[in-house]
């Protein structure tokens, strides 16, 4: 609920597209070592490819950005959010696949380590840190004021949880920022989830931290893994309200994607006022995307993260870290989707009917080809070629659409919380 005596953190004058503003991208080339093999959906070439794009683009040599280290975080600061006894599974599990036993493999499942979801491979406990140390070298950086905000696209693993993996996720990097963020100091973290699946670890490992606040907009449910992320999802004992759920009906567009997140992200944003925004951008609500069912667009995924670089402007002193999450349409969407984060994080947004550069183009073809996949027509700008025509819910909702069903029951279950109206605000 909201704290009358916490002040709002002053908005800064410098935001939006001014380049001045320092920025942070986190990258090694290691960060691509997280890879469960040739046929599993997470492949590490989107990372490679995301990386090229942002360089072919320019956007790493933009003025006032710094390219941020990816250390292997310490057991110590896993142990922040994950139990030392998974800590040391992950190790076990880290061994070549022909060391380790029947015995050793069954043991693992307990853990969630084996199968199709998350099967073990060599190296995966440094691989996995890795990318929790890189979301922690950015939310250091964006305390000690190096860099006003930044961007870890490797980042996001939202479904582990304190002690199992689950759903291609190993080590939660985005509890592991905002944990060290409040071990720091951070006054209120506000996390915002708009992966097409349910930010379910960060939620849970955050149940009951009452300056922790995560908002989750998701598929339902009822349809999709992981299976949670219900209005009545609210928060432990200790932090009821900070748990926020808004489950979408199936198929749901990209109008009416961004027209969910604009009737409820924005005024709880501003009704915890938090000091510091982080935010996930799985790609995987992407119409292409082969995992979900939902029909965004890569315009309303830009248009979702340029929302959330003003919210952190207007909020919080611009103080925003972005991540990555899932996308599973590897060559053609999570290039694209996250280099217009990589941009909007760094300074100008680039423009949805901006033409690919020739050289991203070519590594694209070069990766379809090394996977036996044949040349995609028609994908040469960093957009769809759908602009939005989004009803703003200021004009009202419709109760017999299922989508504004599905937002107004969110509103209703978690608004008066935060003090809000569910029907005016």
């Amino acid at each position: 609920m909201p704290d009358a005596e916490q002040p709002s953190p002053p908005v800064d004058p410098v935001g939006g597209a001014d380049p001045t503003v320092p920025s942070g991208i986190v990258w090694d080339d290691a960060l691509r070592e997280y890879d469960f093999g040739p046929y599993h959906p997470m492949a590490p070439i989107r990372l490679a490819l995301t990386r090229e794009l942002a360089r072919a683009s320019g956007l790493l040599e933009r003025s006032g950005v710094e390219i941020l280290p990816a250390p292997v975080a310490e057991d110590e600061q896993l142990a922040r959010v994950h139990e030392p006894a998974y800590i040391e599974a992950v190790r076990r599990a880290s061994r070549p696949l022909e060391e380790l036993s029947a015995e050793e493999l069954d043991e693992l499942i307990r853990f969630g380590l084996g199968g199709d979801d998350v099967p073990p491979f060599s190296g995966m406990h440094t691989a996995s840190a890795r990318i929790v140390g890189g979301s922690l070298t950015a939310v250091d950086a964006i305390r000690s004021g190096q860099v006003r905000r930044a961007v870890n696209f490797a980042g996001g693993l939202h479904h582990a949880k304190s002690s199992s993996a689950s759903g291609f996720c190993v080590y939660n990097d985005a509890a592991a920022a905002i944990r060290r963020a409040l071990d720091t100091g951070e006054e209120r973290v506000m996390y915002v989830d708009v992966d097409v699946h349910h930010g379910d670890g960060v939620e849970r490992i955050l149940w009951d931290e009452p300056r922790a606040i995560t908002l989750s907009v998701h598929e339902t449910g009822e349809r999709l893994f992981p299976g949670t992320g219900f209005v009545q999802d609210s928060g432990g004992p200790g932090a009821p309200g900070t748990a926020i759920n808004v489950p979408l009906p199936s198929r749901t567009t990209a109008d009416g994607w961004v027209r969910a997140i604009r009737a409820t992200v924005p005024a709880l944003v501003r009704a915890v006022r938090p000091t510091l925004l982080v935010t996930q951008h799985g790609a995987d609500s992407h119409r292409l995307d082969p995992l979900a069912d939902l029909s965004v667009s890569l315009e309303a995924q830009r248009e979702v993260m340029l929302l959330m670089r003003e919210l952190a402007d207007e909020v919080c002193g611009g103080r925003w870290l972005a991540l990555g999450g899932g996308g599973y349409a590897v060559i053609d969407v999570v290039p694209r989707s996250w280099a217009h984060l990589t941009a909007i994080v760094t300074g100008e947004a680039i423009e949805a009917t901006a033409p690919l550069p020739e050289a991203f183009l070519a590594a694209a073809d070069a990766a379809r080809a090394e996977h036996g996949l044949s040349p995609e027509p028609g994908i040469v700008t960093f957009g769809d070629g759908r602009p939005l025509a989004v009803r703003d819910w200021e004009r009202g909702f419709d109760p017999e659409d299922a989508l504004d069903r599905a937002v107004q029951a969110a509103r209703r279950a978690v608004f008066p919380e935060w003090g809000l109206d569910p029907f005016l605000d």
